[in-house]
């Protein structure tokens, strides 16, 4: 029984000619093949990666030399104050650690019973104790503040009797049913410990009261309305810095006009004044142009081609600044389709990561000092070679997108060697960022744009706080208690600050 229609070889052309085109063409649609396979098998790696790897840029330790030429000398090293000689140091040990004076102590004696004093004779002097400490926890509860104004009746022989209690203080959330205290918690628990609103909701009913969802995002987005003022001398005073770093994140928001939801933006602004977020339905250039109006300064971002037209708008204005960390993370993604190339790349990286170690103590005029005379050097010979790279680099794969990427940035990712005010990356925006990655697991979405905006807001308090070492729910909980009685002239006060 036959296994099929038998099927018909291709006929050639006799042609030699023509066979040889034939044959350019077959090689030309083989590699171009090739080259889509090796792009999609690239995909592939990232998003298993992603889905169950570590996301650590790591690569093999045998990089080679840098760039074919032999290793630089080390940058000399920077004079730090010296380390207390082995007498004076405090052993650190292995054994339990301290515990912290700040918090408070419930004390509990022990002391010997009187019927066992009185068996033994004697006379008992006390001449000292033993003590132990033990850390302990007192789980959070909720609790009903209830204040009291007593109501007098004021009786007048020659006028009519008067009805008098006292005034209520102002309060900053006075149609909330919640105190200060708990709305700080609720703010805190959402964007510090990442819990949603769904597991507060249970959490309180385990404590006595049954608060509804929808109640408590309601209490957040009071909290941001009547915070907005401090937002916005936050905002004023971060972009005020001369440098600012920015990242953004996606935020998935539902759209009742969608089955699925739609990607908002969330965009990080952090300088020296603190972290201020903002909240956009996309990730359009409208967005950091309109947030960052009026900003002069250094802006140290990712290639985003959306900060481009803010760039040429400002005339010079706003001097961009690029991030050896996203460079550096190109050429680890490239590693398994091009390691010799990648290899090579990360270790000039490396090389000036090292520089940065070693400036660390210096003051910015000596470390733009010693970038110049170490780090100049290895980015010119840096740039030769990238050069040399890119003529031979196979269009489209890792390793191109990744040159390309460093070379478009070039002037951009060399900017921070001039002013040792600025950084070689643009990690602390990244960081900053970091958080949302963690509680998009545990949110899922924000029920909408407002939302977006709320997290906005509040977020900007957490975050500050968390760069100064600030307490988020004690800086909540006065703020939100005081704010009312706060003159306007002096709300900047009130914002997280540095302790002195």
């Amino acid at each position: 029984m036959p296994d099929g229609p038998a099927i018909p070889e291709p006929t050639l052309p006799a042609d030699v000619a023509v066979l040889h085109g034939l044959v350019r063409e077959l090689l030309a649609a083989n590699h171009a093949q090739q080259d889509r396979i090796a792009q999609l098998e690239h995909r592939l790696d990232q998003l298993l990666k992603r889905l169950h790897g570590p996301r650590a840029d790591t690569v093999h330790s045998n990089q080679g030399t840098l760039f074919g030429d032999p290793p630089a000398d080390p940058p000399p090293p920077v004079e730090l104050p010296p380390k207390p000689s082995s007498a004076s140091r405090t052993p650190s040990g292995h054994g339990r650690r301290p515990l912290p004076a700040n918090l408070p102590r419930e004390t509990v004696v022990i002391d010997i019973p009187e019927a066992e004093k009185l068996s033994v004779g004697g006379t008992w002097v006390r001449i000292g104790e033993e003590t132990s400490e033990r850390l302990d926890f007192t789980p959070a509860s909720l609790f009903v503040r209830r204040t009291v104004r007593p109501k007098y009746a004021v009786r007048f022989d020659d006028r009519p009797d008067l009805i008098r209690v006292a005034e209520l203080p102002p309060e900053a959330l006075p149609k909330c049913s919640a105190a200060p205290g708990l709305v700080a918690d609720v703010i805190v628990s959402k964007l510090v410990d990442h819990l949603p609103l769904y597991r507060q909701e249970k959490r309180y009913a385990r404590q006595g009261y049954n608060l509804a969802r929808s109640t408590l995002c309601g209490w957040l987005a009071e909290a941001a309305g009547v915070l907005a003022p401090l937002y916005a001398i936050l905002k004023a005073r971060v972009l005020a810095e001369p440098i600012v770093h920015t990242d953004d994140t996606p935020i998935p928001v539902r759209d009742p006009a969608r089955e699925h939801c739609r990607t908002g933006r969330l965009w990080a602004y952090v300088s020296k004044a603190g972290v201020v977020y903002d909240a956009t339905e996309d990730r359009c250039r409208d967005g950091p142009l309109q947030f960052l109006r009026g900003f002069q300064g250094y802006l140290q971002c990712d290639a985003y081609a959306g900060y481009d037209e803010l760039f040429r708008r400002s005339k010079g204005t706003v001097v961009e600044v690029g991030c050896w960390a996203h460079a550096r993370r190109k050429f680890v993604e490239a590693e398994k389709t091009s390691p010799a190339v990648a290899h090579e790349a990360v270790a000039g990286i490396k090389a000036l990561y090292a520089v940065e170690h070693a400036a660390k103590g210096l003051d910015p005029p000596a470390r733009a000092a010693m970038r110049e005379r170490e780090s100049g050097p290895r980015l010119r010979g840096m740039k030769e070679w990238l050069d040399r790279q890119r003529a031979t680099a196979v269009p489209k794969t890792p390793i191109a997108d990744a040159i390309t990427y460093v070379t478009n940035q070039w002037g951009a990712l060399t900017a921070y060697v001039r002013d040792g005010d600025l950084a070689i990356d643009n990690n602390a925006a990244e960081r900053a960022v970091k958080p949302f990655a963690i509680g998009r697991k545990n949110w899922l979405f924000f029920g909408s744009d407002r939302g977006g905006r709320t997290l906005a807001t509040l977020a900007s308090f957490t975050a500050t706080c968390a760069a100064f070492g600030v307490n988020p729910w004690t800086w909540f909980h006065d703020t939100l208690t005081i704010l009312p009685t706060t003159p306007l002239d002096r709300l900047a006060t009130l914002l997280p600050a540095k302790a002195t």
